[in-house]
């Protein structure tokens, strides 16, 4: 059959391609040889190192109190305590290393070719979203050979060492196939007849765009079936050796058959795509035999004398990916890969119209808890169209003690009911964890300055705001598109700046980003890339936050539209518990200096803040960081991977009673209010302080 002619001329031309790349970056692995045989576990760059002990701390990967306990006796540069925390993840597995293992290797399938009646195994493939198969170029070249081909999953021994029974199931090339011969990848949609999708059985990796996911020296495990054998696995005996542009050498034991692998790091992520052995050559370049003589074409490839063995980098291939012109249905099934894979359905919030005026025809009305329309406690302006802020009810914590919620960015056109609620209901979760009472959300205060943001920063932008469905993935112009007019620009772009060197971009911005690499636009685009691979936050995210944080900052009739609007829907007397956050928390700050007499505070918390840099210190009506007269008890709430608060800690510059607290969010999660306000430490200091009413 055709497929498997071309499928073998083709793996000996990726083979070559491979050997030539070997011979190149010989200077580096010996250097690499060099430091590991004086006993540098870890001969990769310090931003690489750092980036890589942030991750795994991020996620959980080394255990924090061992982390804790293997520095705590010495006084260690933070490289060193990197390194150290990269060789507990090296030699310290947790139990679950191996159920992970497991639960990763059911993504992996055989791929066989249909041919004279016969099935000839040819590859390996594994899930990387619910319906899509990724594997080599050279197994699966175009669409026709494809749809002679199947896929076999669980094709595995028992524990008992017997044959298991495998599941087959079709390729559907005619609905999604792509592939590309330089990154030797293929993409197709597996069909799933009157079942589930694939991914739901068997499960799928989550591809990342991230950095941060393997440094050199560091061991890599590899699953398939080589010379179509049931399923194999190689772990841990090997280690990354040169890490280039788009491909990665290692070294493992792996056999043809493996073309088409995911190549894992031990916390079991893709970090490659295996695609081909390095074969040996001479000083003529004549590929080797394992016995020393000149290999031949009639040799078989398991007679060449394989030296390292070559994957495609998985940014590399999702950076491919995102730009393909693609219809709306690929593009949705691309989007299906998730969050970090960078190639989620593009397109911005849609822009939402003012209300109508009450009573109008069309005119939404907001519910109570009952169903029935209710109108919110306090000022309201239906006549104008804008929705208000919500006031407590009297008797809230005994009339005393006031619990207000303050917002961030992009809530304009919400429903600001549903608003208060989707906050209760966080902290009220956070309640209960920490075995403390919940709260009504209709004690709470709410102010509301959405509509009036997005209002403000129109009415004075000279240009429009990208409009929904402008956003792309593959353009690397995020930065330029989101960036604001006027004055406010040059803010924006320091924000940018300021945060990205926060997470430790390297000056030069050469390894700011697996996921674009060298097609990025500029060094403002470079830093919003390295942002998004250093967090959980896609780019669009993070730029259209520090977007408004600029416009608000820079901008002064922005500023007092959106204080105005806040202070029509504060307590103007009693005890105070203000929590913001994202700009809510500037737009909190603030608030600190235009309060009534009447008013003190008795808890400020912030969530997801951007106070940690200096280009909004600098521009807070405080004047730098420091609090209005009178010191209160603040409890500045942040997780690592929320870009939006790159500057936390702020117990080093902020001059205040501040308790800092770091937590993991979900990763979707990261910025999200809601995830914040569940975790019981933080629930628990607000509930405290309201209980004492």
């Amino acid at each position: 059959m055709a497929v498997t002619v071309s499928e073998g001329a083709e793996r000996l031309m990726q083979a070559e391609a491979a050997a030539e790349r070997y011979q190149r970056t010989s200077a580096e692995r010996h250097d690499v040889e060099r430091q590991l045989d004086a006993g540098v576990k870890f001969p990769d760059s310090p931003e690489a190192i750092a980036v890589r002990a942030a991750r795994l701390l991020d996620r959980q990967a080394v255990p924090a109190a061992a982390a804790v306990e293997s520095i705590r006796d010495e006084h260690l540069t933070a490289p060193a305590a990197y390194e150290r925390i990269l060789g507990l993840s090296k030699e310290l597995q947790a139990w679950s290393f191996l159920p992970r293992g497991a639960r990763a290797a059911r993504t992996v399938a055989r791929i066989s070719a249909r041919e004279n009646g016969r099935e000839l195994p040819i590859g390996t493939g594994f899930l990387v979203s619910p319906r899509l198969l990724m594997t080599n170029h050279h197994v699966l070249p175009d669409a026709a050979s494809t749809q002679q081909c199947l896929v076999e999953f669980d094709a595995q021994v028992t524990v008992d060492n017997t044959p298991g029974a495998s599941i087959r199931l079709e390729l559907d090339p005619g609905t999604f196939f792509v592939a590309n011969e330089r990154l030797d990848f293929a993409l197709v949609l597996v069909r799933s007849a009157d079942g589930p999708p694939p991914g739901e059985v068997f499960g799928w990796n989550r591809l990342s765009v991230q950095l941060g996911k393997l440094v050199i020296g560091e061991p890599v495990n590899v699953i398939g079936h080589p010379m179509g054998r049931l399923k194999e696995v190689a772990v841990r005996d090997n280690a990354l050796q040169v890490r280039m542009d788009d491909f990665l050498h290692y070294k493992t034991d792996t056999e043809p058959g493996n073309s088409g692998s995911p190549v894992f790091n031990d916390q079991w992520e893709v970090v490659a795509l295996h695609h081909s052995g390095v074969p040996d050559k001479d000083e003529r370049g004549r590929t080797l035999r394992k016995d020393g003589k000149v290999w031949q074409p009639g040799d078989g490839d398991d007679a060449i004398a394989w030296v390292a063995n070559e994957g495609v980098r998985i940014s590399s291939i999702l950076t491919h990916l995102a730009g393909l012109p693609l219809d709306p249905a690929g593009r949705a099934l691309l989007a299906e890969m998730g969050p970090d894979s960078g190639l989620q359905e593009a397109g911005a919030p849609p822009r939402t119209a003012p209300l109508p005026p009450a009573g109008a025809a069309g005119a939404p009305a907001v519910a109570d808890a009952t169903g029935a329309p209710a109108v919110a406690p306090g000022p309201t302006r239906e006549s104008t169209g804008t929705r208000v802020g919500l006031r407590a009810g009297p008797t809230a914590f005994g009339g005393t003690r006031h619990l207000v919620f303050v917002h961030g960015r992009s809530q304009q056109g919400k429903n600001v009911e549903m608003l208060r609620r989707d906050w209760s209901a966080g902290l009220n979760h956070g309640l209960t964890r920490a075995g403390m009472a919940p709260i009504d959300p209709g004690d709470t205060w709410f102010p509301y300055y959405g509509d009036t943001l997005i209002g403000a920063v129109e009415q004075n932008e000279s240009v429009p705001r990208p409009a929904a469905g402008t956003r792309t993935a593959t353009a690397g112009m995020v930065a330029e598109a989101c960036a604001p007019a006027g004055p406010a620009r040059g803010t924006y772009e320091r924000l940018i700046a300021e945060a990205a060197a926060n997470a430790h971009m390297p000056p030069d911005g050469a390894t700011a980003n697996e996921a674009f690499g060298g097609s990025l636009v500029g060094a403002l685009q470079r830093q919003l890339s390295w942002l998004a691979a250093k967090t959980d936050l896609d780019e669009w995210v993070i730029a259209t936050i520090l977007r408004d944080v600029a416009a608000y900052l820079d901008d002064q009739e922005v500023r007092e539209a959106v204080l105005t609007e806040v202070l029509r829907s504060v307590p103007t007397s009693g005890e105070v518990v203000l929590v913001t956050h994202s700009l809510g928390t500037v737009v909190g700050m603030d608030l600190l200096t235009r309060l009534g007499p009447d008013v003190n505070v008795a808890l400020l918390v912030t969530a997801g803040s951007p106070l940690g840099l200096d280009t909004v210190q600098n521009r807070l009506l405080v004047g730098g960081p420091k609090l209005p007269d009178g010191q209160f008890p603040w409890v500045n709430v942040w997780c690592p991977t929320d870009a939006v608060a790159i500057g936390c800690p702020l117990g080093d510059t902020w001059q205040s009673e501040l308790t800092d607290m770091a937590v993991t969010n979900a990763r979707d999660r990261a910025h999200d209010i809601e995830e914040y306000l569940l975790h019981p430490e933080v629930a628990a200091r607000i509930g405290t302080v309201l209980g004492a009413a």
